[in-house]
């Protein structure tokens, strides 16, 4: 445990009226360069895989054994971490880590990435970055104004998996260039007159757009998209919801590696 800890038990304390205002405004994450967890087990998770933690709030005993040199520790009343847990039921500790550089690298090295397209629920985009994460995906890029990876929905969707799978914001043109340079090609599920059957795919290297629901793969990124696939269902299906859709699409490209 850290060898000392503030006790702060005023609602009005800056660090307080912080972590208020982090939870609710993403321009207010991004301009501070900070997020917000909650619980236990997503902390251990982000010591584990040496996230940039700052700042640890616990309740009672609640504080991790270990905290790295330079975490500030603060203990506050049952009372006051009910008035800013984001969760409906308290776990008894929040935590504030660095956002990590969200700007696409110069060059993609791996050998499989998911950019997700207008996907604006914060729980489908951490199930699926945490889907992506189990199916070795190397990482995930966002565009068209998906939700914000570092809301706190998103991050606890993906248990633990925020803090080991990178993930991009860019929009269209910079994912398309990225992906020429590093020779990748990007692939589409959508159901178009040449669509062919996502069993199709005999391995190699590749990028996969899912859509959101409601509106599918924009016109600007199945531009981009060299062939596009279909997921092979019973006729009397329509389609399965991005998160089923981008398990079935990763757990494909996984198998044929």
């Amino acid at each position: 445990m850290a060898p000392n800890f503030e006790v702060i038990t005023s609602r009005t304390n800056p660090l307080i009226s912080q972590i208020r205002k982090l939870e609710k405004d993403r321009s207010f994450r991004r301009e501070t360069g900070l997020f917000l967890c909650d619980g236990t087990k997503l902390c251990a998770e982000a010591l584990r895989w040496q996230a940039q933690v700052t700042t640890v709030l616990f309740t009672g005993e609640q504080l991790p054994p270990s905290l790295p040199r330079g975490v500030r520790a603060v203990q506050v009343p049952d009372s006051l971490m009910s008035s800013i847990s984001p969760a409906k039921t308290p776990q008894g500790l929040l935590f504030l880590c660095r956002i990590p550089r969200l700007t696409l690298p110069e060059r993609l090295d791996g050998r499989c990435y998911l950019i997700l397209d207008g996907l604006q629920d914060p729980g489908n985009v951490g199930t699926i970055w945490r889907t992506a994460d189990a199916f070795g995906a190397d990482g995930l890029i966002l565009t068209h104004h998906s939700a914000d990876p570092w809301h706190w929905k998103t991050v606890r969707a993906t248990m633990g998996a925020a803090f080991r799978l990178p993930v991009w914001e860019a929009e269209p043109e910079e994912i398309a260039s990225l992906l020429a340079r590093s020779d990748i090609p990007l692939y589409g599920t959508a159901l178009l007159e040449d669509t062919e059957d996502l069993r199709s795919y005999d391995g190699g290297r590749a990028a996969v757009v899912i859509g959101s629901e409601g509106q599918g793969i924009s016109r600007e990124m199945l531009s981009l998209c060299r062939k596009t696939w279909k997921i092979p269902m019973e006729a009397r299906c329509e389609s399965l919801n991005a998160a089923a859709a981008a398990a079935v699409v990763l757990w494909e490209l996984y198998r044929a590696q």
